[in-house]
């Protein structure tokens, strides 16, 4: 029985892409899923995923307000691929709560969305956490299915092995690429310190997305959100002598030239080993 749930009323696309992003694993401060979110304003709700078989509420339990000791709304995780046009292009956005339960299945009814819609090409957006600081440019890593997907510019791989716990993301990413569509990737690098959001990773990311597609992407209400963004941090390394030297050691290895340079597969695992590490911790 298939998990997808699918609108009546499908609109008619020409090559579109699928863009995707699920929060948690390989959402480091949510830059991808805040990514996504932008991407998604003006959309149209095509299809969504059944909640109760594939999400595990004790876990990711739904979001209860209480308003004056009256119980007034309850939000429960959703799973949702969107239509959204950026100039002359079609955008599935995909995005939501990774899921727990049945990935296997969830991949099969993407992939026989995928077909049915036609998509020409999936991509990925997410965000890993790295050793830079909040005062460099943010440096963005690259996947692509094939050669000849990504611009000679574009190209941004670590070198070497790079074994993680794979996350729902790229499940969905490989399955659409057995039947033949062909899928790239942007992960943007993170602070370790950014706990209250990172927008200028997700800046970056659409920066990509939009050269990628040759797509027209209004990014104003971002890059103001960033400024303030960045206020803060500056404010919180002034104020602790920790972060500050933290972000010192940071700067000392990672000058403007070199800001775009990448962790080889061995460090960057042992920075996700560590996220992880600290993910767990905060869940129990």
């Amino acid at each position: 029985m298939p998990l997808i749930r699918v609108t009546d009323d499908l609109p008619e696309l020409r090559d579109p892409v699928m863009v995707a992003s699920l929060d948690g694993w390989v959402d480091a401060a949510e830059a991808g899923s805040r990514a996504v979110a932008h991407l998604a304003e003006h959309s149209v709700l095509i299809a969504d995923f059944e909640p109760d078989a594939v999400f595990d509420f004790r876990s990711r339990r739904p979001v209860l307000d209480v308003m004056d000791g009256r119980l007034t709304e309850l939000r429960w995780p959703e799973l949702t691929i969107r239509h959204a046009r950026a100039g002359e292009r079609d955008l599935l956005v995909f995005s939501g709560a990774e899921p727990d339960f049945r990935w296997q299945e969830l991949c099969a009814d993407v992939v026989e969305l995928a077909g049915r819609m036609n998509v020409s090409q999936w991509v990925s957006l997410g965000a890993v956490p790295a050793a830079v600081p909040h005062t460099r440019s943010v440096p963005v890593m690259t996947t692509a299915s094939q050669e000849g997907l990504l611009a000679p510019g574009e190209i941004s791989a670590p070198e070497g092995l790079l074994r993680v716990p794979a996350a729902a993301l790229s499940a969905f990413e490989m399955a659409v690429v057995e039947t033949g569509i062909p899928a790239v990737g942007f992960y943007a690098q993170v602070p370790p310190y950014a706990s209250i959001g990172y927008t200028a990773a997700s800046i970056a990311l659409l920066d990509r997305l939009a050269g990628h597609l040759d797509i027209p992407l209004d990014l104003a209400e971002l890059v103001e959100e960033e400024r303030d963004q960045r206020a803060r941090y500056d404010a919180a390394a002034d104020g602790d002598p920790i972060l500050r030297d933290t972000v010192a050691q940071l700067e000392s290895v990672t000058t403007d030239e070199e800001s775009e340079q990448l962790p080889t597969g061995d460090e960057l695992a042992r920075e996700i080993e560590r996220f992880l590490r600290g993910q767990s911790e905060q869940n129990d």
